[in-house]
């Protein structure tokens, strides 16, 4: 059977345009997606900069000695500056997966006031617990444990910002067991 040239061709620029506008499309998509996260990541720095971070939700991991990551030593602090005239920070720490029946200190450490750039170099810790008096955090038969803390942050002026990191460590050894990333606050 002889193939007609004609036919060919129409067939062959049929392919080829089915194929363009397949990248076309693939391509529009693609650039929708990267549009959509530049505007989302444009949105969270305007947020940032009119929203300052008075609140902290800090997460705090340890060395893994497990296969298994659900078992590795962990600890989640939710650092609350209410809006009142008394500056006082909420410091609600829960760890997971540490000694059973062991007590642990949670500690704070800040560069200096106004320099702020995301990276913690301070290492001069301060123990946190109920206003000055340190407090322990004490865990269960299973490696658990929760405390209330809180700081009062009067002497503070309100609008200094703050690198801070956070850690817990065994309050026998003062070995580090979970650490924290940098944050930047403010204080109110």
């Amino acid at each position: 059977m002889k193939k007609n040239p004609i036919y060919v061709s129409l067939l062959l620029a049929f392919v080829i345009t089915i194929i363009v506008s397949c990248k076309k499309e693939s391509f529009n998509i693609d650039a929708r997606e990267n549009l959509k996260e530049e505007i989302k990541s444009l949105s969270a720095r305007k947020s940032s900069l009119t929203n300052p971070p008075y609140d902290l939700n800090v997460t705090l991991r340890g060395e893994c000695t497990s296969e298994n990551e659900d078992d590795c030593p962990t600890g989640h602090l939710k650092f609350r500056q209410d809006p009142n005239p008394e500056k006082i920070i909420d410091l609600d720490i829960k760890v997971h997966h540490l000694l059973p029946n062991h007590e642990y200190l949670l500690q704070r450490a800040v560069d200096a006031a106004n320099v702020v750039d995301g990276n913690c170099t301070s290492t001069t810790w301060l123990t946190l617990g109920k206003g000055l008096t340190p407090q322990s955090i004490l865990t269960d038969g299973e490696g658990k444990g929760q405390e209330n803390l809180w700081r009062n942050i009067t002497m503070i002026p309100s609008g200094s910002k703050f690198d801070i990191h956070f850690q817990v460590i065994d309050k026998v050894t003062n070995a580090v067991i979970i650490s924290s990333d940098c944050y930047q606050y403010q204080v109110r």
